[in-house]
């Protein structure tokens, strides 16, 4: 049995030579900018702020804030990984090292779910957004919505098939634009207040609504970690992954903190309640005719997350394709190395669904449900990640730490993983819970399904159990060490190890 899997992983291994793999052009600016991005503050409170209101009432901002309080946890979490296990799959590849083989396969389908479920959701709102902003009071036929989703999935591909640094500079553009909005926006926003300022009154908390509201949170407090997975891409891949997470992470809840309480003082919660596009209501009235003042930056925010969401799918696939989670094709890259497979995969499967739900009106209600269940899956992923810090710290990292020359503990830190956990794991509970009452009594069993499904992945790829060591190295040590080496490439094993060795890498 050995000889078979030995066998196997160096027949991966050739694969995985064969691709261009992918190149470290990533600086630490460069990271920083997809990560306050990846957020897609404007995009997300335009996407999610009206059913938020319909749930929680006033009461929507302190539910993020309770949901941000394990995620902003979790992003020094994130960086902690980091440091000690670079690599593009990041969550599920942790966890393979300290959970062992079956949670990671689990883990793996988790985040497939979690982000895939993210991008449709996005692609619809572009089409919509860019439609109100090219046609203002032209009621879109289907047609004309459906050739506005493929083209910006087609606009979505420039980039990332132009590899992770063209990615990060255009990134960079649509940011500036989405960032001098919010500063314009708030400062519009405070000017008219005594014109426009509605009373506040927030009653008795619906707990159930905050609970949902929480969880739905989750899509607009995620996508700060996108460092994490290109981390295999950073010049410095032990040094500067995470730092960016940590920004993003605080800016996100700091737009928030900013954007919800103007826009909630300054409009009817009627008004806001159920909209499908809460930042145009509250527009209408900071500026009385002229949409095009939020539509602009909020379809800036919107493309920006479109590419960068699923540039986390597309180098989790990468780093599956090269273990054989999935097709070793999914490990291939271009001459821009970039993995053009699974860009193509991914970006093409989230246009299908979209066209389905555009086309067919039958099929818009089932994959709403399923859609609705991305903030789950996301609040799944990260309570995974928080068990997998958790397991670390209090197993393995006091352990290796205490035989180096600088001793630390961490002690803070494993505890407020500990608490994170909980904390993912209550909000999971209570989605269960109330889900079926906000959501519909489907997102239950979709939930079970696709849990089923993920005990059904992990034992399909049971024989799959292959780990791929990135390397760590920076690239100015190759250069000083060997001015013609390349940093790319890393080592690919069979899993056998025990939890210390796979803690610790091939030795």
């Amino acid at each position: 049995m050995s000889g078979r899997l030995s066998k196997k992983v160096s027949q991966r291994a050739s694969l995985v030579d064969d691709s261009q793999g992918l190149k470290q052009s990533l600086h630490v600016g460069d990271l920083v900018a997809l990560s306050v991005s990846s957020v897609g503050p404007l995009f997300s409170i335009a996407a999610t702020g009206g059913v938020m209101a319909a749930n929680a009432g006033l009461w929507t901002l302190p539910a993020i804030g309770l949901i941000a309080i394990p995620f902003i946890i979790g992003a020094f979490v994130f960086r902690l990984l980091n440091r000690h296990f670079p690599h593009a799959g990041a969550s599920y590849h942790w966890s393979a090292r300290i959970l062992g083989g079956n949670a990671s396969r689990f883990q793996a389908w988790v985040m497939i779910l979690a982000y895939f479920t993210s991008i449709p959701p996005i692609i619809i709102p572009a089409s919509t957004y860019s439609l109100n902003l090219l046609f203002p009071g032209y009621k879109a036929s289907v047609l004309a919505e459906l050739g506005m989703s493929l083209f910006w999935s087609l606009f979505a591909l420039v980039p990332l098939l132009r590899g992770a640094r063209p990615t990060a500079k255009l990134t960079q553009v649509f940011l500036a634009v989405e960032l001098i909005s919010v500063v314009a926006i708030v400062a519009i926003a405070i000017l008219r207040w005594h014109a426009i300022s509605v009373p506040v009154h927030f009653g008795k908390p619906p707990i159930g609504g905050m609970i949902v509201t929480a969880v739905v949170a989750a899509t607009i407090l995620d996508g700060w970690e996108i460092d994490s997975y290109a981390s295999e891409e950073a010049h410095r891949p032990k040094s500067d992954p995470g730092i960016g997470g940590i920004i993003g992470a605080f800016m996100a809840l700091g737009f928030y903190a900013l954007i919800y309480p103007l826009m909630f003082a300054e409009t009817p919660l009627h008004l806001l309640a159920g909209s499908i596009n809460p930042m145009a209501v509250w527009g209408s009235r900071l500026v009385p005719g002229a949409p095009w003042l939020i539509l602009i930056p909020v379809l800036a925010s919107t493309a920006g997350g479109l590419w960068l969401t699923s540039f986390i799918l597309i180098r989790a696939f990468y780093a599956m394709g090269r273990e054989g989670l999935v097709p070793a094709s999914f490990a291939k890259t271009n001459k821009r190395s970039s993995p053009s497979v699974a860009t193509l995969v991914t970006v093409g499967a989230a246009f299908t669904v979209t066209m389905l739900q555009t086309l067919f009106s039958s099929l818009n209600s089932f994959f709403g449900v399923i859609l609705s269940a991305a903030g789950f899956f996301l609040v799944l992923e990260f309570f995974l990640d928080s068990v997998t810090a958790t397991v670390f710290l209090r197993r393995f990292h006091k352990a290796d730490s205490d035989s180096g020359p600088f001793p630390h503990h961490h002690r803070l830190l494993t505890w407020l993983s500990g608490l994170a956990s909980v904390m993912f794991f209550a909000f999971m509970l209570g989605f269960v819970f109330y889900g079926p009452k906000a959501i519909g009594s489907q997102i239950d069993y979709v939930i079970a399904i696709a849990i089923v499904l993920g005990v059904v992945f992990v034992r399909a790829t049971a024989n799959r159990n292959h780990i791929y060591y990135f390397h760590g190295s920076d690239v100015e040590e190759c250069e000083q060490a060997d001015p013609s080496s390349s940093p790319e490439g890393g080592e690919l094993v069979a899993d056998g190890l025990t939890s210390s060795e796979s803690v610790l890498g091939p030795q």
